[in-house]
């Protein structure tokens, strides 16, 4: 009987929250929360939470190691990319091997750094057009996994960048998305030095209207793991803040950038 309760009040709570926004985009102060990969083990948690609170997200997708299968954009995880495109979320690129950015380069070239795939943790000289192929690969295998074109923006993974490399990437076709100093989630920070209720405050307490916030399909470093058990809270608590959250398709900084250049 207790656990039936508990099931109850649950469902009254997410059932009221999404009433707070059910006037729609124009009665409510819009968020766009974003989601990087990762481990994935708490992916398919993350994709019932999302659901449940009928909230649409913009994932930027890399092929990373994952604790199952063969990696976040790997054959195993397809089936969940696919089912996500089907409840209508976002999809936009991550780089395909997680490549960080180490510093510019003479002659247009960058140094770069991938933490996944066969050139882990290896420093390599680029020239831009190396660059956004990296963009392009992961945009190319997230249609193909979606049936869905991603958009023409991506994120660098750690935001890390440079205005030549930014001009690069917009001379290809694709703009950068970067987020909210509130709306950095914290999930990638250490259990110890940010537990989730001290996350969770702080969130609810900063995040802005018309902030991106930023968190990820899983964290290998992080003992207390950030994603379900702050998600749901968060969302709830931000809707009676009156807060709804839409994908970066609508974003008003990268519209005109976004009809501009389509997939």
């Amino acid at each position: 009987m207790r656990h039936a309760k508990t099931l109850l009040a649950i469902g009254l709570i997410a059932a009221s929250a999404g009433a707070i926004c059910a006037g729609g985009p124009k009665d409510c102060k819009p968020l766009y929360l974003t989601f990087d990969t990762g481990h994935m083990a708490v992916a398919p948690l993350i994709a019932d939470v999302l659901a449940r609170q009928q909230v649409k997200v913009t994932f930027f997708g890399a092929q990373e190691r994952t604790q199952e299968g063969d990696g976040s954009l790997g054959d195993y995880w397809a089936p969940w990319w696919k089912a996500r495109a089907a409840e209508g979320h976002a999809f936009a690129s991550h780089t395909y091997d997680h490549v960080y950015w180490k510093g510019d380069a003479p002659g247009g070239q960058f140094r770069v750094k991938p933490s996944a795939g066969p050139d882990t943790d290896k420093e390599f000289t680029w020239t831009a057009a190396q660059y956004c192929a990296e963009i392009r690969h992961a945009n190319q295998r997230l249609q193909a996994m979606t049936g869905q074109a991603p958009l023409p923006l991506f994120r660098a993974p750690g935001g890390k960048t440079s205005p030549a490399l930014l001009a690069a990437a917009q001379a290809c076709g694709y703009a950068h998305v970067g987020w909210a100093a509130a709306g950095f989630l914290g999930d990638e920070l250490s259990s110890e030095r940010a537990s989730n209720a001290t996350l969770l405050a702080q969130a609810l307490r900063n995040i802005r209207s018309g902030d991106i916030l930023l968190a990820h399909l899983g964290i290998w470093s992080r003992k207390d793991p950030w994603a379900p058990t702050v998600l749901e809270p968060l969302l709830v608590g931000l809707k009676e803040r009156g807060f709804c959250f839409k994908t970066l398709r609508e974003h008003p900084d990268y519209t005109t950038w976004m009809v501009a250049h389509p997939q």
